[in-house]
C-alpha cells in the first residue's frame, strides 16, 4: 500500500503546475529520444538473436509501461546493448520461445525484488566493477557485430570464440557490406556535435543508407520484412508455461533479472544526478518487472532502462514521464508507416551503428581516472571484471568483480596500524600537564583500524614486545571504529599477559560502541573502570602519579 501511495504522491508532485509549455518540452524531448531509439531498437533486435520487429516492439511496449510505472520522471527503457550480449547466447541455446519464457520469469523476479526493497543493491557494487562490466559488454557488442559488418558467418557460441573462428575457418568478407558499415562509422564519427543534438548521427546514417539502397543494388543481407503489428507471430505462448519448462529457465531468467536490475538502477542513479531528482529504486524494479512480463506476450525481448536514451531525454528538456510515453508512440507510428523502408536497411549498417555505440558506452573519464591516478585495487577490479564479462556469463562477471572487491577490502582493513611511542614531554607541557620527570616506562600504543579476527595475531605480537621495558601501557583507540569477538578476546589475553609481567594497562579514547563491546567482554573489569580515560593526556598524567 505504501508503494501505491508513494506512486500517487510522486505523480502529483511531478505534474504539479503542468502546463502547455511543459507539455511542449515533453513532446519535443520524446521526438528527440525516438530519433535516437529507432535505429538502436532495430539494431538491438537483430543483434539479440531475434528480429528488428522484436526490437521495435520492445521499445514501444517497454517505453509505455516502464515509463508510466517508473520510479523517476526521466527513465527511458527499451532494448539495450548489455541485454543483447546475454540474449544472443540464450537464443542460440533455447530459441526465441526460451527468451520469451525467461523474460517473463525475470519480470516476476524483478517485481519480487522491488517488493523486497532490494533497490539499493546497486550501491554495493563498486564503480570500478561497473566500469569494467560496461567495457566488457562494449567489447561483446562490437565482437558480436563483426559477422554483419563483414557480411560473413562465424562459428562458436561466445563472442570471443566467434572472433577466433575468423582465423581458423578462413576470412572472406563481403566488400559491399564492409563499405556500408565503414561508411556508417565514418559518418557517425565526423557528424557535428551541434547537429547531433537535433538529428542523431545514428538516425542520419540509417536514413542515408536507406536512401542509398533505393538507388543502388547491393548484394548484402538486409533486415527483412517488418510486420505492421504490435503482436508478433513469435510471441509468448502461455500454453508453454508449464512447471517443468519454467524450472529449466530459472538460470537464464535470473541472469536477465540481475542484468536488468543492475543496468536500470545504474541508469537511474547516474541520470538522477543529471536532473537533480532521486529515483525510487524499489518502484523502478517493479516497473521493470511489469514491463518484462508484458513485453514477451507481444513478442519482444527483455528491456532495461537505457542510459543513452535517458541522458538524451534529460538534455533535450524532459519534464515528466510523458517523454518516455511519447517516444514510444512515435516509434509505434514509425513501425506502421516506415516498415517497408526499414526492411531494406542492410544489417552491416546496423552493425556500424552498434560498433560506434559500443565504443561510446565506455566510461573513458572513469577509466582514465582509475589508471591515471594508479589506483591498483580499482585497476585490478576493472581488468578482472572486463575479462570475466567477455569470457564468461555476465552475471558471473559481476559476482566475480564483487568478490574481488570484497577480498581487496578485506586485505585493506586487515592492515591495522600500531604505533607505539614514548611519552612526548613537550607536548604534555603545551597542554598544561606538569611532567615531574622524563619516563621511558610509559608507552602509548596508537591503534588505527578495525580490530577483528584477521589482525589479532599482529596486535598481540606487536604489543607483547612492550612488556620488557614498560610499566604502563596506554591503548589509545580513537582510530578503532569497530571490534569483533576475536578482537575483544585478544585484548583480554593481552591485558592478562601484561598484568602477569607487572605492566599496568590503561584504555583511552575508545568509541562508545567499541567500549561497550569491551565492557561486555570483561575487558573493563580486568583493568578497572577508573583506568578508562577520554584522552591519552589524562591517562599519562595518571600514569605519572602511579609511578
Amino acid at each position: 500500500m505504501n508503494l501505491v501511495a508513494n506512486f500517487k504522491n510522486d505523480l502529483k508532485r511531478e505534474f504539479k503546475g503542468y502546463n502547455k509549455s511543459r507539455f511542449t518540452k515533453d513532446v519535443m524531448s520524446g521526438i528527440t529520444v525516438a530519433a535516437v531509439a529507432l535505429p538502436l531498437a532495430l539494431a538491438f533486435g537483430v543483434s539479440s538473436g531475434a528480429t528488428a520487429a522484436a526490437g521495435l516492439v520492445t521499445a514501444v511496449i517497454g517505453g509505455l509501461i516502464m515509463s508510466f510505472f517508473s520510479g523517476a520522471s526521466f527513465q527511458i527503457s527499451g532494448p539495450t546493448g548489455a541485454m543483447t550480449a546475454v540474449l544472443v547466447t540464450l537464443a542460440a541455446k533455447y530459441g526465441m520461445q526460451g527468451i520469451l519464457i525467461a523474460s517473463f520469469i525475470a519480470g516476476i523476479f524483478l517485481v519480487i525484488a522491488g517488493f523486497c526493497k532490494l533497490g539499493r543493491v546497486i550501491y554495493l557494487i563498486p564503480s570500478s566493477v561497473m566500469t569494467g562490466f560496461t567495457s566488457g559488454i562494449a567489447v561483446i557488442i562490437a565482437l558480436g557485430q563483426l559477422d554483419n559488418f563483414f557480411g560473413i558467418k562465424s562459428q562458436g557460441s561466445l563472442a570471443i570464440t566467434k572472433f577466433i573462428s575468423y582465423f581458423t575457418m578462413g576470412f572472406h568478407p563481403n566488400i559491399q557490406a564492409m563499405a556500408v558499415g565503414i561508411g556508417v562509422i565514418i559518418l557517425m564519427v565526423i557528424w557535428p556535435k551541434k547537429l547531433n543534438e537535433k538529428i542523431p548521427s545514428s538516425l542520419a546514417s540509417i536514413v542515408l543508407v536507406a536512401i542509398l539502397v533505393q538507388f543502388v543494388d547491393l548484394n548484402v543481407d538486409v533486415i527483412g520484412d517488418i510486420p505492421r503489428t504490435l503482436l508478433l507471430e513469435d510471441h509468448l505462448s502461455f500454453a508453454s508455461l508449464n512447471l517443468g519448462v519454467m524450472k529449466g529457465m530459472l538460470a537464464p531468467a535470473f541472469t536477465i533479472a540481475a542484468l536488468c536490475m543492475v543496468e536500470s538502477l545504474l541508469c537511474g542513479a547516474s541520470a538522477g544526478k543529471m536532473k537533480d531528482e532521486e529515483m525510487d529504486a524499489d518502484r523502478e524494479l517493479i516497473a521493470q518487472g511489469i514491463g518484462n512480463m508484458v513485453i514477451p506476450i507481444f513478442g519482444g525481448v527483455p528491456a532495461t532502462a537505457a542510459i543513452a536514451r535517458t541522458s538524451v531525454a534529460i538534455k533535450s528538456g524532459c519534464e515528466t514521464r510523458l517523454t518516455g510515453i511519447i517516444h514510444s508512440l512515435i516509434l509505434l507510428l514509425s513501425m506502421f508507416v516506415l516498415a517497408p523502408v526499414m526492411s531494406d536497411i542492410p544489417l552491416s549498417a546496423l552493425a556500424g551503428v552498434l560498433i560506434v555505440t559500443a565504443w561510446r558506452m565506455n566510461d573513458f573519464a572513469n577509466i582514465k581516472y582509475i589508471f591515471g591516478h594508479k589506483f591498483k585495487s580499482g585497476m585490478i577490479k576493472f581488468i578482472v571484471t572486463l575479462a570475466a564479462t567477455v569470457c564468461l556469463d555476465l552475471t558471473e562477471a559481476i559476482i566475480i568483480g564483487v568478490i574481488i572487491s570484497a577480498l581487496l577490502v578485506f586485505f585493506n582493513i586487515s592492515n591495522i596500524d600500531i604505533s607505539v611511542r614514548s611519552v612526548d614531554d613537550k607536548r604534555l607541557e603545551e597542554v598544561g600537564i606538569e611532567v615531574p620527570y622524563s619516563s621511558e616506562d610509559i608507552k602509548v600504543a596508537y591503534l588505527t583500524g578495525i580490530i577483528f579476527f584477521a589482525v589479532v595475531d599482529k596486535l598481540q605480537k606487536e604489543l607483547r614486545r612492550q612488556e620488557k621495558n614498560t610499566k604502563v601501557l596506554i591503548l589509545s583507540m580513537r582510530g578503532v571504529p569497530s571490534i569483533d569477538l576475536s578482537g575483544v578476546q585478544a585484548i583480554t589475553e593481552l591485558i592478562a599477559f601484561m598484568q602477569e609481567h607487572g605492566t599496568k594497562v590503561y584504555i583511552t579514547s575508545a568509541q562508545p560502541a567499541v567500549l561497550e563491546k569491551m565492557r561486555r567482554g570483561g575487558v573493563i573489569d580486568m583493568i578497572g573502570e577508573e583506568n578508562v580515560y577520554k584522552s591519552a593526556e589524562y591517562a599519562i598524567e595518571e600514569a605519572y602519579e602511579e609511578l
